[in-house]
């Protein structure tokens, strides 16, 4: 199977063309290569024929110079065929015998045709120069009866630098077109790299949201069943309140769940139903106290009113996430949680408890809550740290700015 250069990623043109611009690489013909290279066959060997009426009947001509010109020329379609694969020495093995066969002319033509489309510039150009070299010496031993000698000289020559720029041309459309495919297929894979994250940061935003909205309700639930598996013959008063509870925090874990999906399908930046803010803390610190938490508050801010809803937001989460790992690891300490802070110096928001006394029944968790905490800090400008104090006590703390 014959076979042609082509690019290092083959790109398919209009027309069922290949790119294939500097390569050496071998690749199979396609059929439209192989249309057009019998054509190009079959002119040659017309315009050989052609040539060759016209070489035989010139009469200033010798014996030997006809015979020498037609056989020449009749070997040039043939050598046609070899013009993809080894465009280069195909050119170059026309300049010689484009010195002394008329009839080899357009086969010449084709060849630096070729090269000007298949390889670099400075090769081409080169070629084109050798092509061109040969008109002066052709006509100097066969020069044109009817014609004055510089005249079709110039002729030949720019005949030769126009095929070479109409090869430049085809070469100059090709990577063009390969640049421009190039582009759309890096625009579409950068288009699903954008999509891909985008679906990973909203599955990360869907799962920080569930987290912060859902663990503080399922640990209430998680702490009341565990007590009643505890205590299965507590009296049936105790078991309906923790049953009561139970049912109460289920339902509005149910709830929270709905907002949390309505806040998520967002229009115009603008969330369905409203996200808590440092006003609804007081609503989270009762409902603590409710289920047997001991929490203390200390608000050192003069108008919590002021703080922005934004900045709210984020410290509510600091509490919801610190009375829940308190519940979870310290039952039954003193939780206390502390505001601190103004417009201009910023907002810190701290919850900490000291260490349990004995060995508490613990509620399993991943961790990931306060890994969320510091990431949404970050975002917001501010920072977050967790962990024993030189007290022996576990603090959260996170500072938050506040805009004066």
């Amino acid at each position: 199977m014959a076979t042609r250069t082509g690019p290092d990623i083959p790109s398919m043109l209009p027309g069922g063309l290949l790119a294939t611009v500097d390569s050496a690489r071998p690749v199979r013909r396609s059929t439209r290569d192989w249309v057009v290279d019998w054509i190009i066959f079959v002119l040659a060997v017309a315009t050989v024929g052609l040539f060759s009426v016209t070489v035989w009947n010139d009469d200033s001509l010798a014996e030997w110079a006809r015979w020498l010109d037609i056989g020449l020329g009749a070997l040039t379609p043939g050598l046609l065929w070899l013009r993809r694969r080894w465009p280069v020495a195909v050119a170059l093995i026309m300049v010689p015998i484009g010195g002394v066969a008329l009839t080899s002319a357009v086969s010449g033509m084709i060849a630096l045709f070729t090269v000007a489309v298949h390889r670099r510039v400075g090769v081409s150009v080169l070629m084109a120069l050798l092509t061109a070299a040969t008109a002066p010496v052709f006509l100097a031993w066969r020069p044109d009866p009817d014609l004055p000698y510089w005249f079709v000289t110039a002729l030949s020559v720019i005949t030769t630098f126009a095929v070479f720029a109409w090869g430049m041309f085809v070469r100059a459309r090709r990577q063009l077109v390969v640049s421009l495919h190039d582009r759309a297929v890096r625009a579409e894979s950068e288009q699903q790299l954008r999509v891909s994250q985008a679906q990973h940061l909203e599955r990360t935003r869907i799962a920080r949201e569930m987290h912060d909205v859902l663990a503080h309700r399922i640990s209430l639930l998680s702490l009341h069943a565990g007590a009643l598996e505890i205590r299965p013959d507590a009296p049936p008063d105790e078991v309906a309140r923790a049953a009561a509870v139970i049912r109460s925090s289920a339902h509005q874990a149910l709830q929270d769940l709905r907002e949390v999906i309505g806040v998520l399908r967002e229009e115009d930046g603008e969330p369905i139903r409203p996200q808590p803010t440092l006003a609804d803390v007081s609503a989270l610190i009762e409902e603590s106290r409710g289920v047997g938490m001991k929490v203390r508050v200390d608000c050192r801010v003069e108008d919590l009113d002021a703080v922005p809803a934004a900045v709210g937001r984020n410290a509510y989460r600091v509490v919801q996430e610190g009375l829940t790992n308190a519940r979870k690891h310290a039952a039954g300490v003193v939780v206390d949680v502390v505001f601190e802070g103004a417009a201009g110096s910023g907002l810190t928001v701290a919850v900490r408890n000291p260490a349990p006394v004995g060995s508490p029944a613990r509620i399993p968790g991943a961790g990931t809550g306060l890994v969320g905490l510091v990431e949404r800090a970050g975002l917001a400008g501010g920072r977050l740290t967790h962990g024993r104090t030189d007290t022996g006590e576990f603090e959260l703390r996170a500072w938050l700015p506040w805009p004066a």
